[in-house]
Parts: structure tokens; C-alpha cells; sequence
């Protein structure tokens, strides 16, 4: 008998052909990680820089959204950026609190930066009372003054049950003014009666963002900037206790309004689980070089780029008008007396 004759195109490899559905999710994520590429470029122009490639790329998605409006067809993507990629940057952004340090150098400095946050939450909440200002958006804004700027309303948004257009208004709103006071911190340092330890406590107890305390610190040298960025680190230490009294406080609010159960933050867990290991594992081991941490410190602040695209891009300028102008105002008030009543608690106490 002959050989049966074969069918070849049984043995033909079939090439992977995402559907429809992957083809557009993928685009939206790719979508969100062209902006933040791009906004991460811009925040190397000189000017451009002072306001970082969060801010920047949080701008370029609200542009794009006012000019070509919301891409429709590949929300999902988009949406698993705001949400998912979110989760993720903030579990690695706890690579970099280093807890143990905290621990044994300081702790005095954490009674200062527990005053920071109940002194910004409170002041922001009596502001946006008087200025009657929006209140997710004020609320948000408290928490980011006080704690870490962008990374804690990024932390919080997703316990408080945050609109993601007030979370990218928040973050936006936190990152340009942050910076503000940091160039100002910088410009007043020489006519300042502080030392450099003094100067580096106030920025660090005082300023929102880790990268702006960097910024002020910096230039009052080595010793200074330590300081304050080992206050700096107190802070987003207590971001953790913080967002649980925040769970604890949301559910009981849904319980006696009726409302919908609080999911457990797992994230959060995450945050402690990385906070832990490169505290007393990858932060004590000669194995892992620096190059790799900065590297993973980088990949992880162009993951939270990301994640702010996705949100920027359901801003709605109009709406800035009606619900930012007074949350702002709120903000850098609060802003400015926080940093004279630290300045006065470093000077004197």
C-alpha cells in the first residue's frame, strides 16, 4: 500500500492573532505609555523639569482629551492603566521607605510627621469648609500635603472610592504646587535665621513630594538633605496606618449610610511586603547592585506616569473650572501655613 498523502496544512503553525478585544486593550495601554513617554521627555527641557514627568504627562493627557476627546475604543486599556498599573506602582514605590532606617535614626522625627498630617488634613478640611470648596478633591488634597504628595492620593483614592477625574486633578494640582514651594524653599534658604540640619528637618516635615524635598534639601548640602529625607521617609512610613484608619472610617460611613462594603486594600500589603524587603533584604545584601535599584526606582515612577495618564485623561477642563478652583486655593493656604508653623516648631522647639 502507498503512503496515505498527507495534508499539510495540518502541520502549518498558526501565527497569535490577538482578537479584537486584546487589540484594543493592548492599545490602550500602549496609548497611556506613549504619553507618559513623552511627558517623561518633556520634563528633561529645561523649565520643563522643575515640574517632573508626572505633572508633565498628566498635562499632555488633559490636552489630548480637550482636543481629540476621550478614546472611546480602547478604554479598557486605559482603565486597566488608572487602576491595575496604579496598584502596581504603588506596591513598588514602597521599595524605596526603608523602614529600618526609620527605625533607628528616626524616630524622633516621627512625632513631627504625625503634627504634619493631622495639622494639613485638619487645616484643608476647615479651609474647604470656609472656601466651600469640593470635597473629594479637598480631602484628597489634605492627604497629599501631608503625607507624599502624588503617591499618597494615588494610595488613597482607591479606599475613598475617588472619582478618578478628582485623583487626577489632585495629583496634578499637588505636583505643580509642590514644586513651587520647593524652588521658593530654595530661593529663601540663604536669608533663613535655620541651620542646615534645621533647614533640612523643615523641608522634610514641610514639602510633598519626595523628589521636591530632594530639590530644597539638595542645595544646603549633604548633611541637610539627609535630614530631610529621612523626615521625608517618616511620612510615607505613615502612610500605611493612615490609609487603614481610612478603611476603618469608610466603612463604618457605608454601614450608616447604607452604602456598599469597603474591598480590603490588598495593595497595601504589597506596599509592606516591598517596604520589608528592600529594608532588611535587597538594602542589606551586597548582591544587588545600585544600578539595578535605581533602575527598579525608575521603572517604578514611569509605571505611576502611567497609571496618571489613564486618570488624566477623564479630566474635563470645564469641570476644572467649577470643582478645582477653590480646592486649590484650599490647598496652597494650607500649604503656606504649614510651612510657617513648622518653621516656627524647627526654629524654636
Amino acid at each position: 500500500m502507498g503512503d496515505p498523502q498527507l495534508d499539510e496544512s495540518q502541520f502549518e503553525i498558526t501565527p497569535f492573532r490577538p482578537k479584537g478585544r486584546q487589540w484594543k486593550w493592548l492599545a490602550g495601554v500602549g496609548f497611556t505609555v506613549a504619553i507618559a513617554g513623552v511627558g517623561t521627555a518633556l520634563a528633561e527641557v529645561p523649565g520643563l523639569n522643575r515640574i517632573g514627568p508626572l505633572a508633565c504627562s498628566i498635562l499632555l493627557a488633559v490636552v489630548y482629551r480637550q482636543v481629540f476627546g476621550y478614546p472611546t475604543a480602547i478604554r479598557n486599556g486605559i482603565q486597566f492603566s488608572s487602576k491595575r498599573l496604579l496598584r502596581v506602582a504603588i506596591i513598588l514605590y514602597g521599595l524605596k521607605l526603608n523602614i529600618d532606617v526609620i527605625f533607628h535614626k528616626g524616630l524622633p522625627l516621627l512625632g513631627r510627621d504625625v503634627v504634619t498630617i493631622a495639622f494639613s488634613m485638619g487645616v484643608m478640611w476647615l479651609l474647604a469648609r470656609v472656601f466651600k470648596a469640593e470635597k473629594g478633591i479637598s480631602l484628597l488634597l489634605g492627604i497629599g500635603t501631608g503625607v507624599c504628595g502624588a503617591a499618597a492620593i494615588a494610595a488613597v483614592s482607591p479606599i475613598l472610592k475617588a472619582d478618578e477625574e478628582d485623583t487626577a486633578v489632585s495629583v496634578g494640582i499637588i505636583a505643580l504646587v509642590g514644586t513651587v514651594f520647593a524652588v521658593a524653599y530654595t530661593l529663601l534658604r540663604p536669608l533663613l535665621p535655620l541651620t542646615p540640619i534645621q533647614y533640612g528637618v523643615w523641608s522634610g516635615i514641610s514639602i510633598h513630594e519626595v523628589a521636591q524635598v530632594a530639590l530644597a534639601g539638595a542645595p544646603a548640602g549633604v548633611s541637610a538633605l539627609d535630614i530631610a529625607l529621612l523626615a521625608k521617609l517618616g511620612r510615607v512610613f505613615l502612610l500605611v496606618p493612615l490609609s487603614f484608619i481610612l478603611m476603618i472610617w469608610m466603612r463604618r460611613k457605608g454601614t450608616l449610610s447604607g452604602g456598599t462594603k469597603i474591598e480590603f486594600p490588598w495593595f497595601l500589603l504589597g506596599f509592606i511586603a516591598t517596604s520589608l524587603l528592600g529594608s532588611y533584604v535587597i538594602g542589606k545584601s551586597i548582591l544587588i547592585p545600585a544600578p539595578l535599584m535605581n533602575a527598579i526606582s525608575v521603572v517604578s515612577a514611569f509605571i505611576l506616569t502611567t497609571a496618571m495618564v489613564g486618570l488624566g485623561l477623564n479630566v474635563h477642563l470645564s469641570h476644572l473650572r467649577t470643582k478645582a478652583a477653590r480646592p486649590l486655593l484650599a490647598m496652597v493656604s494650607t500649604s503656606v501655613l504649614l510651612s510657617v508653623v513648622s518653621f516656627v516648631g524647627v526654629r524654636w522647639f
